[in-house]
């Protein structure tokens, strides 16, 4: 019952600072990349030559063909377009509360929306390359239908994930500077452990059962499947059961480090 009531508190506190929340992020979204010539461009043009580049070397290098003959780039991009969001987000909102000390410090501030504020900024992002995504798709003949409003709901679910993980890392970074450097080669590993450049098929059953295990499997395909192989998400009963289970517990982890340690985040600050 208490983390059902703390979970309550956190998203009572983002509503009533959701216009604060989204002043915070375009601001952090637009002082990123202030002092660089070409501005914002970089947040769109680094993503774009990686999918570039993983393009060429698989499909133009490897002649990796995918499943039901589906343009490589397309089925690349349904699962590096994600990734991307879900690996800039993580490492930003790990830094959030350090970025913010100062409003950590702050008593009347509410500190628990500074992860929220680094996914928030990262997913003006991701909403771009979302419809980037989708226009690619347009140009090779294929035309949007009702499955496009899935990828709302896996949107939601990464967020939340997003969310649950952040108030993890943000909340232990501050003890364990390191924290930062192995975050970052989680997510080096990660790319690999999720299907984005695999076809999930290539594996015996065994082992990917194992990588099932990895939450960014559930997102990926659930994109794709939006997209590509046309599933709702209700279809795959025993993933949604397992996914939300999982992010749900991630969550209330988050909650409770958060609390714990957001009395001495000012005295290590």
């Amino acid at each position: 019952m208490k983390e059902v009531i703390r979970i309550l508190t956190l998203f009572k506190e983002f509503y009533n600072s959701r216009s604060l929340i989204l002043k915070l992020a375009k601001n952090d979204f637009w002082i990123k990349y202030a002092n660089s010539q070409l501005g914002i461009m970089w947040a769109f043009v680094q993503p774009l030559m990686t999918i570039l580049v993983y393009w060429f070397i698989f499909e133009i290098g490897f002649r990796v063909v995918p499943l039901n003959n589906i343009p490589y780039i397309l089925w690349l991009m349904c699962g590096l377009i994600p990734w991307f969001f879900f690996s800039e987000a993580l490492g930003n909102s790990t830094n959030s509360l350090i970025e913010y000390s100062y409003l950590v410090k702050k008593v009347v501030f509410k500190v628990s929306i500074l992860p929220s504020i680094k996914i928030i900024s990262s997913l003006f992002v991701h909403v771009f390359f979302m419809a980037f995504l989708l226009y690619v798709y347009f140009l090779y003949g294929y035309e949007p239908d009702i499955y496009i409003f899935q990828l709302g709901y896996y949107l939601f679910a990464l967020c939340f994930l997003l969310l649950g993980l952040s108030y993890i890392t943000a909340s232990c970074v501050i003890f364990f500077r390191d924290l930062n450097q192995i975050v970052a080669i989680v997510l080096q590993f990660g790319i690999w452990l999720s299907p984005i450049l695999w076809q999930p098929n290539l594996f015996p059953p065994k082992y990917l059962t194992l990588l099932k295990f990895n939450p960014m499997y559930y997102i990926i395909e659930g994109y794709r499947d939006s997209l590509v192989s046309k599933v709702w998400f209700w279809e795959k009963q025993e993933m949604t059961i397992y996914f939300w289970s999982v992010s749900i517990v991630i969550f209330l982890i988050g909650t409770l480090f958060y609390k714990k340690l957001k009395p001495h985040f000012a005295d290590v600050l």
